[in-house]
C-alpha cells in the first residue's frame, strides 16, 4: 500500500471516486510524486513511472500534469471541508464541536500527511480558474471554523478578541501537521488530533470563566 495510500492509524485513502483504476492508479502516484519531489519538479514522466505505466498512457486520462493537481486538490478540499462542516453542524455546545472540529482535522492531515501536503502547499501551482475554485473551498473552511468559535463567544464558553485572527491560527495550527507528522513517530494522528484541540481549546480561552 503506498503513502498516498494508507498511513499509520489513517486507514485506505477514499480515492473511490476516481475511475477507472488507471487513472486512479496515476493520481495516487502523482500525489506521492509532488509530495516527495514538488510540483515543478515533478515531470509526467515521473507520474506515470511510478504508476508503472508509460508517459502516453498518462495524456488518455488527464490532459497535463495541472489537471492531476487540480483533481487531487479538489477532492482533497471537498474531505477537509466535509470534516470541519460535519464538526461545525453537530450536536453539542461550541467547545464540544470545536473538539471534533479540530481533532478530526488535525487526524486527517496527520493520517494523510502525504496527500495533505499536496493539497495545502501546493495551490501556487494552480492556474488561475483552477486556484480560484480551491481558494473558495478554503474560505467555507475558515467559514465553518470561525462559526464555532463566533458561537462559543455568544454562548460565554470562548473568550477571543480577534475571531477572523483566531480562526486563522487555528487553521493553521491544522494544516502544519501534514508538514511535520512521521507516521513512525511516537503519537498517533488520533492523539496528536486530541492534544491540539486541548491547545485550541486554551486559545480561545475555553473554560477560563
Amino acid at each position: 500500500m503506498s503513502t498516498a495510500e494508507e498511513t499509520r492509524g489513517g486507514g485506505t485513502e477514499p480515492w473511490s471516486e476516481v475511475t477507472p483504476d488507471a487513472a486512479r492508479r496515476l493520481l495516487v502516484a502523482a500525489v506521492e510524486a509532488f509530495a516527495e519531489r514538488g510540483y515543478h519538479a515533478t515531470t509526467t514522466r515521473d507520474i506515470a513511472g511510478r504508476a508503472g505505466m508509460s508517459p502516453a498512457a498518462l495524456y488518455i486520462h488527464y490532459k497535463t500534469k495541472e489537471e492531476l493537481l487540480h483533481r487531487i486538490s479538489r477532492i482533497g478540499h471537498d474531505r477537509a471541508l466535509d470534516i470541519l462542516r460535519t464538526a461545525a453542524r453537530g450536536e453539542g455546545s461550541a467547545t464540544a464541536r470545536l473538539t471534533d472540529a479540530v481533532s478530526s482535522f488535525v487526524g486527517w492531515h496527520a493520517g494523510r500527511r502525504t496527500t495533505a501536503r499536496v493539497v495545502q502547499y501546493e495551490l501556487d501551482a494552480l492556474g488561475p480558474d483552477a486556484r480560484a475554485e480551491i481558494v473558495a473551498l478554503r474560505r467555507q473552511c475558515d467559514t465553518e471554523v470561525r462559526g464555532i468559535i463566533e458561537d462559543g463567544v455568544a454562548t460565554g464558553e470562548f473568550e477571543v478578541a480577534d475571531l477572523k485572527g483566531t480562526t486563522l491560527a487555528v487553521l493553521s495550527l491544522c494544516i502544519d501537521v501534514a508538514r511535520w507528522f512521521n507516521v513512525d513517530g511516537a503519537r498517533t494522528p488520533d492523539e496528536v488530533g486530541a492534544l491540539y484541540a486541548d491547545l485550541v481549546l486554551r486559545m480561545v480561552g475555553a473554560g477560563q470563566r
